[in-house]
């Protein structure tokens, strides 16, 4: 069959991709298509072909599949976050725990048989779990648009909610979508002849217009809100108008401006400034607080967070006299848990800033038995041990999708730490990584997926390895 550009074919889908997309075949030609469940019979619209696959959209379900469920988002059929919200959460779980497996199994050629590969650590209520939501700001036909990007484009969906953000983030939206909407008025009375919102929203394909972003971070424990605005400037019209009406949110302790007068994709700017109230929020995992900047990483999902360090936590083994290196430390969140039982925490990070914070974050506990390091890991952590001999019992590595740089993972099998802790949030390269500590000397002990983003096809894990007998 010559399969054509916008034609239109019945095809069942019969797998899932690992960006949330139906698979299927038509006459052996794989086919991926978004929004297509296993099991689903579909007809769907060709919208790409290329030498050894094709995509196509769905223009019509025929046979609804079982583990299909009614996405509760009015544009889960739109937006690029959720890619997998029209399943149910049961099912969700069972394709991430695949995931982990099939990587494990076909990138690392590592046999399950020959280790514990539990059940996911799941999340008893899957909603309302982001401590962080980030909301682009445009124009789309001639309106303005507040939401989320659709899939695979930076093409804005208007939305006034999401249900994997925090609930209080709804209310955060509406008062500065009206302020907005507010302004508009006032510059189109005033600027007669000029497009709607031409001098105050940003447009990434002219570089001009002004606000760029709207960034919400929630204190989960302690409630507190941080509301940052990023522009394309260094003031906003009427902000204390804008201050007076957000104040209305008992709970908001933070209101900054971001300056991020860059082209392209980056999100947040360089320069931050403080509008109303103090520079950061604080938040707790466990028994531990953190100061949370605008710039800060914390994990965006604070239940499972606290589930996954303590799987870290259990992994290490720690009985008080270990030392512990921490690769990829960031603000040192891990590093302050392992430091609770270990003799001495090393945490390294390339991250000059993250690395201040995580200084701050270990004063604001009084954890004294860390010590933090900026630069690489596989520079950092061979130099310290050449330098003092001081070998390490334990390294945790929580590293970027991309996985731990070649040197690293040389530098771990030549110290031969008794064991290894890796967090991972790319099964694929985690699989990579794992392949080569077992040629190393260790071997794979325990695994443990942990579902950190509902509706999503992220999954994170935790991987114990020990140094073969």
């Amino acid at each position: 069959m010559n399969i054509k550009l916008n034609e239109d074919y019945e095809v069942e889908i019969i797998d899932m991709g690992t960006e949330g997309e139906g698979i299927g075949k038509i006459d052996g030609i794989t086919i991926f298509v978004n929004g297509g469940v296993k099991g689903d019979t579909v007809k769907v619209k060709i919208t790409k072909v290329s030498k050894n696959y094709v995509s196509g959209k769905i223009i019509k379900l025929i046979k609804e599949s079982e583990i299909r469920h009614p996405a509760s988002c009015k544009v889960a059929n739109k937006c690029g976050g959720c890619q997998i919200q029209q399943i149910k959460y049961e099912e969700q779980l069972k394709i991430k725990e695949k995931i982990v497996k099939d990587a494990l199994e076909r990138i690392g050629k590592l046999s399950t048989f020959n280790f514990q590969l539990s059940t996911i650590i799941r999340m008893d209520d899957p909603y309302h779990y982001r401590n962080k939501a980030m909301f682009p700001v445009g124009i789309v036909n001639g309106k303005l648009a507040i939401g989320c990007y659709k899939h695979a484009s930076h093409e804005i969906v208007d939305t006034d909610k999401c249900i994997i953000q925090d609930r209080t983030t709804e209310k955060i939206l509406k008062i500065i979508r009206n302020y907005l909407q507010n302004k508009y008025l006032v510059i189109t009375q005033k600027e007669k002849g000029k497009s709607d919102y031409e001098s105050l929203i940003y447009d990434d394909k002219t570089h001009t217009g002004l606000i760029r972003n709207i960034m919400i971070r929630n204190g989960y424990k302690t409630g507190e809100i941080m509301v940052c605005i990023i522009i394309n400037g260094e003031s906003i019209i009427d902000k204390n108008e804008l201050v007076y009406k957000l104040k209305s949110i008992k709970k908001i302790k933070s209101i900054v401006l971001n300056i991020n007068t860059n082209k392209g994709n980056s999100v947040l700017g360089d320069k931050t400034r403080v509008i109303d109230g103090q520079d950061h929020i604080t938040d707790y995992i466990g028994d531990i607080k953190y100061k949370i900047s605008a710039r800060s990483f914390f994990q965006i999902n604070p239940l499972q967070t606290e589930k996954l360090y303590e799987k870290a936590l259990e992994y290490a083994e720690l009985t008080g006299n270990e030392i512990v290196w921490d690769a990829y430390c960031g603000t040192g969140s891990i590093s302050l848990f392992l430091a609770k039982k270990a003799k001495e925490v090393y945490g390294v990070e390339i991250i000059e800033e993250a690395i201040n914070d995580a200084i701050e974050n270990a004063k604001e506990n009084g954890i004294e038995n860390v010590e933090f390091f900026v630069g690489a890991a596989e520079e950092v952590i061979p130099r310290h041990f050449k330098e003092t001999g001081v070998k390490p019992d334990v390294i945790v590595v929580d590293p970027p999708r991309k996985g731990c740089d070649d040197k690293l993972l040389r530098a771990i099998v030549e110290m031969k730490p008794d064991r290894v802790v890796y967090v991972s949030c790319n099964p694929a390269t985690l699989a990579r990584d794992l392949r080569y500590l077992c040629d190393g000397g260790y071997e794979v002990e325990m695994v443990q997926p942990v579902d950190m983003f509902p509706h999503t096809m992220h999954v994170e894990t935790v991987v114990k390895l020990t140094q073969k007998v």
